[in-house]
């Protein structure tokens, strides 16, 4: 069966996180006109988010559904 570290499930969800930040930050300072708050909303995002995504990548590792069996070696 394919594994995967859970260093590389972390900078995963880290590099993702990051990118979704971003987006929220810009959409909170649209919708608000205030970056203060706009970067409150992105922090408690980045936060809540990171951790979700992380346990998600860790319960997957765990199903074998959909993945095919290494034959080469």
């Amino acid at each position: 069966m394919n594994s995967e570290r859970k260093s590389r499930s972390l900078l995963k969800s880290f590099s993702w996180r990051i990118t979704g930040t971003i987006a929220t930050i810009c959409i909170s300072f649209f919708m608000t006109g205030d970056l203060k708050i706009a970067s409150s909303i992105g922090l408690i995002e980045l936060m809540t988010k990171f951790l979700l995504y992380y346990l998600h990548e860790r319960l997957w590792v765990h199903i074998s559904w959909g993945l095919k069996k290494d034959t080469t070696s």
